[in-house]
């Protein structure tokens, strides 16, 4: 029987610690039964054979550059279906002059106001039951809060509010979408704005949504 295959993808902007953090990931992917590869080149996305065999991307790749060949790659793959998944900058940040993979992914950074803020991911009360929140209802962070643009397709699992404080040039709170999953083509995607240094990663409730959401996306 075929062993599942998780292909680690890491670069980009070295603030978010693309090699440590995913590493901290490798241990729960192997003991779930992948077969991990790591690469530091986006031309991955150009192996053909790979991705056919490919059942789950991480990504942690923020901002950076995508050619037309490499995103074709992987756009293809995740219509074929494989899963893709990330957290914070890696996927909801990467590839900003990309407008198809922001398109596919289906959130997009946007700022977080201010740097490290306390502040709560809250889960959706009527999405409470999906099975990568069963369970947590609402986690206190310190850290970046991302505000994101994003639209309807995705399903939208847990929330953040962005408050307006005095002096913001916006009047009323902002909800963004905190994590989502997200259908493209036959593949599955999963996002979780959370993660922008490892301790956040290491948040009990943070680490079970992601691990949860790493097995929901995989094929």
């Amino acid at each position: 029987m075929r062993k599942s295959t998780a292909l680690v993808v890491r670069g980009g902007w070295e603030g978010h610690c693309p090699v440590e953090t995913t590493d901290s990931f490798l241990p729960f992917l192997k003991d779930s039964g992948y077969e991990t590869v790591t690469t530091d080149s986006l031309d991955v996305y150009l192996d053909a054979d790979l991705l056919a065999r490919t059942d789950l991307i991480l990504q942690c790749w923020t901002m950076g550059t995508i050619t037309k060949d490499q995103l074709a790659g992987l756009r293809g793959a995740v219509e074929s279906g494989t899963g893709l998944a990330g957290w914070h900058g890696g996927i909801a940040d990467a590839f900003r002059s990309s407008s198809d993979y922001l398109h596919m992914v289906g959130g997009q950074f946007a700022c977080h106001p201010r740097d490290f803020v306390d502040h709560t991911l809250d889960v959706v009360p009527e999405r409470a039951d999906h099975p990568i929140v069963a369970g947590i209802s609402s986690v206190t962070l310190h850290t970046e809060q991302y505000w994101v643009l994003s639209d309807s397709r995705n399903d939208v699992l847990a929330t953040t509010t962005v408050p307006a404080l005095p002096g913001d040039p916006w009047s009323e709170p902002v909800v963004s979408p905190a994590v989502w999953t997200r259908t493209w083509g036959a593949g599955r995607i999963f996002v979780c704005t959370v993660g922008h240094k490892q301790e956040d990663l290491d948040v009990p409730e943070i680490r079970t949504v992601i691990e949860r959401g790493l097995t929901w996306a995989s094929r």
